[in-house]
């Protein structure tokens, strides 16, 4: 490995997180060391046909239009997910993720934030982070439809209601599952997509350049209330990195509590340390200093994809 990580690669700084290739490789891997069989033809299809949703050349869709929750996102959860998957295998039993449910896991985590993508017929709504507080149940209709086109009609109703691990539209507790091998999934999801984005090199970046804008397009940033009263949120892009420690305590707990403690299945996986936590760690401990002395002009990586044109809509910062 390089002694420095690329932006555009994992937490192992060995795969490129931008490609879907490099990580239908890699998924491929693992699914191979674990069933000593070929990989099948619908794992490798599902990452060919998430390049061409991301891209804007699957039929009825716009390109994603969500800076944060781009493809490098979805990618980072789910070779996460695989290497999870891996390390609860190995350490449970090979017969508790059969080959065909790690298939239905890797795909789930490729297509969990799909929601975020506008159909072309869209005119209601100008950007898909419109969608955040519905994203989930977005991203599990298509999944609804798409599940069948792959030869996995029996789990599309699984995997609609399996996204839901990575979302807050229904208390993790109150997701209703056909059986505990799926709430295994569950939760071994919800933990992959909290690892990879909070262990992501530019997370701190992410958030304010990316993150922000989003939460001000699809209202999480300022809350209305029944009574008419607004509640400020993130009152910026500084604000919310000022927060971060904060909303890493909650995360912490829901991957610690609501999702079992299954983040820990990774050390198996990278034989005996967990590679994200270290790396999640090193982001809040950033995000402590920046809160302590109140300046944003400590966030200096350069997010893969950032273009001159890339930022926040803030003219300029109201440090808080």
């Amino acid at each position: 490995m390089l002694d420095v990580r690329r932006n555009d690669f994992d937490v192992t700084n060995s795969i490129n997180t931008t490609d879907p290739g490099p990580v239908s490789q890699e998924v491929s891997r693992i699914y191979q060391d674990l069933y000593q069989q070929d990989t099948p033809a619908n794992l490798g299809q599902a990452f060919t046909d998430l390049g061409r949703l991301y891209r804007g050349e699957f039929p009825g869709y716009c390109e994603c239009e969500t800076d944060y929750h781009d493809v490098q996102h979805v990618l980072d959860v789910t070779l996460a997910m695989a290497r999870l998957m891996h390390g609860c295998a190995h350490i449970t039993s090979p017969d508790i993720i059969g080959e065909r449910l790690f298939r239905f896991g890797v795909i789930t985590a490729l297509y969990h934030d799909c929601g975020y993508i506008r159909h072309r017929k869209d005119t209601k709504h100008q950007n898909g982070a419109e969608y955040t507080s519905v994203h989930v149940s977005r991203g599990g209709r298509f999944l609804e439809e798409y599940m069948p086109t792959i030869g996995m009609a029996d789990l599309a109703q699984a995997a609609a209601r399996t996204v839901h691990f990575t979302g807050y539209e229904i208390a993790v507790d109150k997701i209703r599952v056909p059986g505990p091998e799926f709430r295994l999934l569950g939760n071994l999801l919800g933990s992959a997509d909290i690892l990879a984005q909070m262990a992501d090199r530019c997370y701190l970046e992410k958030c304010y350049d990316r993150l922000y804008p989003e939460f001000v397009r699809g209202g999480i940033a300022r809350k209305r209330h029944v009574d008419g009263r607004e509640e400020i949120i993130f009152a910026s892009a500084a604000d919310l990195i000022f927060k971060t420690p904060r909303f890493y305590q909650g995360a912490t707990k829901r991957l610690k509590q609501d999702l079992g403690g299954c983040y820990n299945y990774v050390e198996r996986h990278f034989g005996g340390q967990n590679v994200y936590f270290d790396e999640l760690e090193k982001n809040i401990s950033h995000a402590r200093s920046i809160a302590e002395v109140g300046d944003i002009s400590l966030l200096r990586r350069r997010p893969a994809g950032t273009t001159e044109k890339s930022g926040t809509e803030e003219p300029q910062l109201r440090l808080i």
